[in-house]
């Protein structure tokens, strides 16, 4: 593996990226998720008993503990947080200074706190992976701001190849768990044309992929199958620098194909950014002016370079017999189609130095190896891998650090394609009882005539969780009792969750006086036999009742409200010069969509970044430099006193510099009138 400072750069870059993507989405969603008069308020964590400060820390690490010694309410400190590690990560994204270990300590701190104190609507699997890959580049970033500038700041490739290890069990794990569970649509090569439909965030271009015939849809999961499994076990540790490569940009092209099938989640922008891991500085090579000669390779370079490309190539065929072998894959060429089914240490000066980058050396590697053992653990669960082949002491410290999110398991879980179609939550509303109005999220499919929304990098909390509530009941779901409740009060902060525009909203002058709640099973529509599109995107059936229709005072109301645990005392509002500026800062944010927050901040940033790229290319001069001699002391010495004259004469004397010049100057004018100059 050869040098990897560029890859380094573009991972602690795209980290910063991703804190910025996921602390400014969910602030925007504070107040209507974890607001004084929202769905679960932050507040219930300190309205209990209160325990001494080192024991709320040690049980639940979250620096919202620390939020009254500020003088701030809980929904502030989260505010205060979320736009702490915002303004961090942004400084990360644009100044090459603070993508710094200690920066990146301080996002994971913050975020951390986020993940102790969110509950149901951030513990989800891409929180997980944000929390890991964010200790990653703690390890991974240079220690710059602790050291002097003349020193070296980046760690050996030890901590480095750790980003790829997590990459190998994110892919890998995801693949087998598709296998693994007892979801059968995997195994019949079905799960594409259901996955369009059903999954988190579809784009309009889903619906057009869903259009795609059943054979499309089938070669389609068998190339997501092999590029999930076959290739992190054949690309991602090779000793070809070749396969690696190509093994990067098979996961590109494939995360690609997943954001515009369904959005710019955290877990596809996470999972680019730990691909870089399986480059190194000779793929950015092109990229720079300096080109280098090339050199004449000896006959065992020659020879390994055959070598490396026969590997390479037996590699490919592998995959591809294999891939044909295990799926039997066969072309129909009378109806054209494809048939498929599944059968740095030594550059410090100095003895100090020395010894200064000896003990990092020791302690990145040995928390290296340490985050690598603990990552096994959580995949004791897979059938067949028995946990006592772990060792006890492993287990144990695994258990001392597991609300720390260092390490977690991914694709453990699989989450089953539904057959039936895509199970949604319809909420609606009325006000005697007879006419009920469905109230529409901006965010999720609720209307069957309205186009499945582009959210971008924007995870929107309520709709995803709604989406995963609608698999079971209500009883799962606590958090749901609140949104009753806070929707048939209509709180602003709350609706603004389902709908930015009051004028989409059908109870903005009153709030309803009774809500309901069923489940729907959503199935894109088809287009005509004579090729016509629909006039709807979607079509549902009314599957169950989700949630009873209830009112305010209503017993069976106030009995869930009780056993959720959101009967809670009412907090004195802070009013210090910290808290009114943070509410000045929501004013201006409120009112404001998530996509559209997301998308001006992520223009501006690349507005910066190109008049930085401008500046600094107008900076260098065009064309080659000429060359010149470099200028010698003697000749350096003599321009100021030609410059100044007056100043010379006045320093001359009968000896020193000013007679010894004089010598000089009339030994010329000698020379000048000599009879051979004469003639």
């Amino acid at each position: 593996m050869g040098d990897v400072r560029v890859p380094r750069q573009l991972f602690l870059r795209g980290v910063a990226v991703a804190y910025l993507c996921a602390f400014a989405s969910l602030y925007i969603q504070i107040p209507g998720l974890y607001g004084d008069e929202g769905i679960l308020p932050a507040r219930l964590l300190v309205a209990g008993e209160q325990k001494p400060l080192l024991q709320q820390l040690q049980e639940s690490p979250s620096l919202l503990w620390l939020v009254p010694s500020l003088g701030l309410g809980p929904q502030q400190g989260l505010e205060l947080i979320c736009l702490l590690g915002a303004l961090l990560s942004l400084g990360a994204v644009l100044l090459g200074a603070l993508r710094d270990s200690l920066a990146y300590l301080c996002l994971w701190i913050l975020y951390l706190s986020l993940y102790t104190a969110g509950g149901d609507f951030l513990h989800t699997e891409c929180d997980s992976l944000l929390l890991e890959v964010g200790f990653l580049a703690f390890l991974v970033a240079p220690c710059g701001l602790l050291r002097s500038s003349t020193s070296p700041g980046l760690h050996d490739p030890v901590t480095f190849w750790l980003t790829r290890w997590l990459l190998f069990r994110l892919v890998l794990c995801t693949g087998l768990s598709k296998l693994a569970s007892s979801d059968p649509c995997w195994w019949d090569l079905t799960a594409l044309s259901r996955y369009y439909e059903t999954q988190a965030s579809p784009t309009p271009l889903a619906w057009y992929a869903h259009q795609l015939p059943d054979w499309l849809s089938r070669l389609g999961a068998v190339c997501v199958m092999a590029s999930e499994i076959a290739v992190p076990l054949l690309m991602f540790f090779a000793p070809v620098r070749g396969l690696r490569i190509c093994g990067f940009y098979i996961q590109v092209f494939l995360q690609l194909c997943l954001v515009l099938l369904g959005g710019c989640s955290l877990t596809h922008l996470l999972s680019v950014v730990l691909s870089f891991s399986l480059l190194d500085d000779d793929c950015f090579s092109g990229c720079t002016h300096q080109k280098k000669k090339p050199k004449s390779k000896t006959w065992s370079q020659f020879l390994l370079s055959c070598l490396a490309l026969l590997v390479k190539l037996a590699v490919y065929v592998l995959i591809l017999l294999g891939t044909i072998k295990l799926f039997k894959l066969e072309i129909n060429w009378e109806q054209k189609i494809v048939l498929s089914k599944t059968s740095e240490c030594a550059c410090v000066r100095g003895i100090m130095g020395k010894l200064c980058a000896l003990t990092q050396w020791a302690i990145f590697t040995a928390t290296t190896v340490a985050v690598f053992t603990l990552s096994l653990v959580p995949y004791t669960a897979v059938a067949g891998v028995s946990a006592g082949k772990i060792f006890r002491e492993v287990q144990n410290a695994y258990g001392a650090v597991e609300k720390y999110q260092l390490v977690s398991a991914y694709g453990i879980q699989h989450r089953m394609v539904p057959p039936a179609g895509r199970p949604e939550v319809i909420i609606e509303g009325s006000g005697d009882k007879k006419t009920w109005k469905e109230l529409s999220f901006m965010h999720k499919p609720s209307s069957v005539s309205e186009a499945p929304p582009v959210l971008g990098p924007h995870k929107p909390r309520l709709d995803w969780l709604l989406w995963e509530a609608a698999r079971a009941d209500y009883q799962h779901s606590h958090w749901f009792t609140g949104l009753v409740q806070q929707l048939l009060l209509g709180k602003q902060d709350v609706l603004r969750l389902l709908q930015v525009d009051e004028a989409q909203y059908p109870f903005r002058v009153s709030p309803p006086a009774f809500l309901r709640a069923s489940v729907y099973h959503y199935h894109f529509t088809q287009t005509g036999q004579d090729g016509n599109q629909p006039r709807e995107w979607w079509k549902r059936l009314y599957v169950r009742e989700f949630f009873p229709a209830v009112h305010l005072g209503d017993p069976v109301l106030e009995e869930l409200l009780q056993e959720a645990g959101l009967k809670f005392p009412v907090l004195p509002i802070s009013d210090t010069p910290l808290a009114q500026a943070l509410s000045v800062l929501r004013g201006h944010a409120r009112g404001h969509s998530g996509p559209l927050v997301l998308l001006t901040l992520f223009t501006t940033v690349a507005s910066i970044l190109l008049l930085k790229d401008l500046v600094s290319r107008s900076r260098t001069p065009k064309g080659p430099k000429p060359k010149s001699k470099p200028a010698t002391s003697e000749h350096k010495s003599k321009k100021p006193r030609e410059a100044h004259p007056e100043a010379s004469e006045k320093n001359r004397g009968p000896s020193g510099r000013g007679g010894r010049k004089e010598g000089l100057e009339e030994r010329r004018i000698d020379s000048d009138r000599s009879p051979r100059k004469r003639k």
